[in-house]
């Protein structure tokens, strides 16, 4: 354990002697190990925040908008269908084999929200009860909607954080009234902040729960007035059974509806499944295209690293040889060497770690791209660093092991 030490503390003097050359061959190194600590950095926080933004909208559920259609077209279409209805909802449970649970939602058209404090240009939805459990929605001060508040209309709503430091900012809004439109509401929940970066994802468009408020669906349909022609509900999401094949269900589950609609296409389905699959296929075509990036520069690194090596081969030829004449074996020589190869990719790869965190924390400030730290990360960087270091420090080491003694003290 001694010799080894004392041969990493003269191969790091051996590199401070020729710091600025060492320096220029540890860019390689640090760029390759930095794009690698900052690629899984992106690539991980990516990951986390998709698998909430899924979770937001539920792996195991099949969601169906309601299509954006106006004027003729809009006409054309009631002839035909109704557009998303409570009956669709119910069809299906009772129809499809494989559909658990539901929730069903409608969107209010405001014109006025306020509370005796404020006012708030905030989304209010009539959902079913079971939106929190398909939804995640999890309530942090006072409680969830309930089956009773749906079924007897009454006049009750969960708000999102948001909303609550908008429209109550003195204090607990538990218990506090708000109106919307003509109808005043007693607040009787707050919603737990998800801090999500976004509000969509692959395209769809996601809840927002933190600016938004929610009331019993029932009271919303009996209490608010909508536009002619509109649908009865705006969307609706069916929670799948284990094992099914999201992908399958939603195909059964628009065979259903356009029964219903006479094949009116008046609907959208997403598939939260089919989403996640898209991303992971995205990341995993970044992932590919920044490893061939971060091993081209590890590569450049190691070749660095054989160059400046067999130069100082080439250098210390005399000392070498005197190192032989006292008695070193090749073996010594050639660890020795080994040992200066691998401490200079040890300490390219520590200052790469360092760079590729602060190009991670430079990409999530400036691009608002979400970064994870990984542990994984920083440990598989030093290892292909210091692998890099070995393998191109091989050959270098041979060769000064491999001189002739006598030839090498008379080298000039």
């Amino acid at each position: 354990m001694k010799k080894l030490k004392d041969s990493f503390l003269e191969a790091l003097e051996q590199l401070w002697f020729h710091r600025l050359r060492t320096f220029l061959t540890l860019l390689g190194m640090i760029f390759g190990v930095g794009a690698v600590i900052a690629m899984v950095s992106v690539g991980e926080g990516a990951e986390k925040e998709a698998l909430q933004l899924i979770e937001s909208m539920g792996l195991r559920n099949v969601l169906v908008e309601e299509k954006a259609i106006y004027g003729e077209r809009l006409r054309d279409v009631r002839k035909h269908s109704v557009g998303l209805s409570l009956q669709d909802v119910r069809a299906s449970m009772e129809t499809l084999p494989f559909a658990l649970n539901y929730s069903a939602e409608k969107k209010i058209e405001v014109y006025a929200l306020f509370s005796r404090n404020a006012d708030s240009d905030s989304e209010v939805l009539g959902v079913t009860p079971s939106l929190n459990e398909l939804g995640s929605l999890e309530v942090e001060r006072g409680r969830w909607l309930t089956d009773d508040d749906n079924r007897y209309y009454r006049q009750v709503v969960v708000i999102g954080t948001a909303v609550a430091n908008q429209l109550f900012p003195r204090g607990n809004a538990i218990g506090q009234t708000i109106k919307v439109n003509h109808l005043w509401l007693e607040v009787v929940g707050v919603l737990k902040s998800k801090n999500l970066s976004k509000d969509n994802f692959q395209g769809v468009q996601l809840s927002g729960e933190n600016n938004r408020i929610y009331m019993p669906l029932e009271t919303a349909l009996k209490r608010f007035e909508f536009r002619d022609m509109a649908s009865e509900i705006d969307a609706f999401r069916v929670e799948l059974s284990p094992g099914v094949s999201p992908q399958a269900a939603a195909k059964n589950l628009a065979h259903l509806l356009d029964r219903r609609h006479g094949q009116e296409q008046d609907y959208n389905i997403v598939v939260p499944a089919e989403l996640l699959n898209q991303h992971e296929q995205t990341q995993r075509i970044f992932n590919i295209i920044m490893s061939c990036v971060a091993g081209i520069s590890l590569l450049v690194g190691g070749i660095g690293i054989m160059n400046i090596m067999l130069a100082t081969v080439l250098e210390r030829t005399n000392e070498i040889g005197l190192l032989r004449a006292i008695g070193a074996t090749e073996k010594n020589v050639r660890d020795q060497f080994i040992i200066e190869s691998v401490t200079i990719a040890g300490i390219g790869g520590l200052l790469g770690i360092v760079l590729g965190f602060s190009l991670a924390a430079v990409i999530s400030t400036f691009a608002g791209w979400p970064v994870a730290w990984s542990l994984n990360a920083v440990v598989v960087a030093v290892l292909f660093c210091t692998a890099t270091g070995l393998i191109f420090g091989i050959y270098p080491a041979i060769k000064a092991s491999q001189l002739d003694p006598i030839t090498a003290l008379q080298h000039d």
